[in-house]
């Protein structure tokens, strides 16, 4: 009895056939699935949509209801074109010096060889720290370096005095010191997934080629990075413009935008003032700029770390 070999054409037909055949489309989930995110997506209308909708009504009309494009105009004023520049600058220091030092320290415990220890205390640290703010954190900063603080102590008895410059907590250098903090780790957590996707077999095919370690970083390691740290320098921004609370705590004449919508609130005893809503306007229009770059950088550093992953 002899046996003939198979043959592989009609294995391979059916190979064929199944992989250009068109993929089933999940089915939908039934309505009981959603009501899981019912919670989310009513907190969100409640306190995102409404409120900004509310906000961007608010600004086109005064005091008496009508349409206006006054409340815009009316925002060109020294004061508030200076408020706006004072925010803009201290959002753009803290978050490149905030970028620059979160990327180093989440260089070091993922490419510099530190032992894995370091880098769960970290991203520990940094989970907490980067949502650590308002109150707590002004308390914390007023009870080490301000004026009667435990560390200005220190460095007075050991001959240095820490406001015999221009520092002053209570003023921009001392905000960009406070706003620093929390930028920092909120750039670690940011980066370690981008720093994660960097291959060991790329460093080795430069240096096989002959590449230099500033070849390799040029060619190959900043690019794959630069949609990460400078969607993360975007976010950064977005959060030190958006800050509220820690300033207030601080100083609560800080020529900062978002104190100035509340000095507008509340100085108005009326509450039909549109200055308030036509500052806020402008604050969500950068918002939704920063936010935006940040969101297609990412999707841009995404494709990078699953084409490295394949």
């Amino acid at each position: 009895m002899s046996w003939a070999p198979m043959s592989s054409k009609p294995i391979q037909a059916h190979v064929s056939e199944q992989r250009d055949a068109p993929r089933a489309r999940p089915a939908p989930a039934p309505w009981r699935d959603w009501l899981g995110v019912v919670p989310f997506f009513l907190f969100a209308f409640l306190f995102i949509v409404l409120p900004s909708v509310y906000l961007l009504i608010g600004a086109f009309r005064n005091s008496a209801g009508a349409f206006t494009l006054k409340n815009f105009a009316d925002l060109f004023t020294p004061a508030i074109l200076d408020a706006y520049w004072v925010t803009i600058r201290i959002s753009a220091v803290t978050a490149l010096a905030g970028g620059l030092l979160g990327f180093m320290m989440a260089y070091a415990v993922t490419v510099g060889g530190l032992p894995n220890g370091v880098r769960t205390i970290l991203s520990t640290f940094s989970g907490v720290a980067a949502n650590m703010g308002g109150v707590v954190l002004a308390f914390m900063f007023i009870s080490l370096i301000g004026r009667q603080g435990l560390a200005t102590k220190m460095m007075k008895w050991a001959g240095w005095d820490l406001y015999s410059g221009t520092f002053d907590l209570y003023k921009v250098p001392g905000l960009v010191t406070v706003y620093t903090y929390f930028q920092i780790p909120l750039m670690v957590l940011v980066t370690l997934p981008a720093i994660d996707g960097l291959k060991t077999s790329w460093r080795e095919a430069s240096a096989n080629l002959g590449g230099t370690t500033f070849t390799y970083w040029r060619r190959v390691g900043l690019p794959v990075l630069a949609p990460s740290m400078l969607g993360g320098f975007l976010l950064l921004f977005a959060n030190a413009y958006s800050a509220f609370a820690t300033a207030y705590a601080l100083n609560t004449q800080s020529n900062l935008v978002p104190i100035k919508i509340s000095f507008f609130l509340q100085g108005d005893v009326t509450g039909r003032s549109p200055v308030p809503f036509a500052l806020a306007t402008w604050m969500i229009m950068f918002m939704a700029v920063s936010m935006g770059g940040y969101l297609v950088l990412r999707k841009r550093a995404e494709r990078w770390q699953q084409s490295a992953a394949a």
